[in-house]
């Protein structure tokens, strides 16, 4: 039988464009699951804004964010890419990250060249470090890996910094340094988009932001162009968001508030985790 991870790296050599929602939390994995997706993104911003109410500036601790992705883990055995952001410091910080990041299950870690503290990757005011520097943690992070089963995705956020033409130079300089998965965050155009597949030889991964810089394309273009990877990062949060303002806005109106209002119903939300399973095993394990 084929592994979900197997299935994985198959899927990122074919370059078809595999959709990867993101998820804040392990509720939200559980629904990303329970729909078919054959992955999932650990979202950095997203879990700072859920868990803290914090904006993404680097809010987030690596004991929170192996605690989250132990959770997810936990909940589902879906490949799972884990955004450390940049890695909670030098070269050697990243050779800590992946090592507690891969023993708390992650199957992708995603590392970028940010300027500590990072923002999100569609603010404006971002800075990066050398290309030299970042080119050292990714290979930190290469050799701090227990497994080859583990991937290092490096992260460019020079797009906003320093142009295209320098993302794409910074990209090659990553792949040549071990990065088994590229992301270039943030391009601003089509024929941006078009091109980077031309321009690095490894797989890719887009970020489609709803309301950022990088224009909404479709799966199927994008598939077509050679990324490996569609990431939404944050439609699960923003949607959480939209349908948590619709309902505590009708209750606040109203006054009041059942099945029939913009709600999962109850029993859906103890299918979705599982509840009739631990009612069988309370009543396997009880005392005759």
């Amino acid at each position: 039988m084929v592994s979900a991870h197997s299935n994985f790296r198959e899927q990122l050599m074919k370059r078809e464009g595999l959709l990867v929602p993101g998820a804040a939390n392990a509720l939200a994995a559980l629904v990303i699951a329970d729909l078919g997706y054959e992955a999932i993104y650990l979202s950095g911003a997203g879990l700072t804004n859920t868990f803290l109410g914090l904006p993404d500036l680097a809010f987030i601790s690596l004991p929170e964010l192996v605690q989250h992705t132990m959770a997810i883990k936990a909940a589902t055995d879906l490949p799972l890419i884990v955004d450390a952001d940049t890695g909670f410091g030098n070269a050697l910080n990243v050779r800590h990250t992946v090592q507690s990041l891969e023993r708390a299950g992650a199957d992708v870690v995603q590392l970028e060249d940010q300027v500590s503290p990072k923002k999100c990757g569609h603010f404006s005011g971002k800075e990066v470090i050398p290309a030299e520097e970042m080119a050292g943690k990714i290979r930190a992070a290469v050799d701090a890996r227990r497994s080859r089963e583990t991937l290092i995705m490096a992260r460019t956020d020079a797009r906003a910094v320093e142009g295209f033409e320098r993302a794409v130079e910074r990209a090659q300089l990553y792949e040549q340094s071990g990065a088994d998965i590229i992301f270039v965050e943030a391009p601003e155009s089509i024929q941006e988009m078009e091109s980077l597949p031309q321009l690095i030889a490894a797989p890719l991964l887009i970020n489609i932001v709803v309301g950022g810089k990088t224009p909404v394309v479709s799966q199927e273009r994008l598939a077509q162009m050679g990324f490996a990877l569609v990431l939404y990062a944050n439609v699960a949060l923003q949607s959480a968001i939209k349908g948590m303002q619709s309902a505590l806005g009708q209750l606040k109106e109203r006054g009041e508030l059942d099945e029939t209002g913009p709600v999962a119903s109850f029993r859906e939300r103890q299918r979705l985790v599982r509840k009739p399973e631990f009612d069988a095993l309370e009543k396997r394990y009880s005392a005759i």
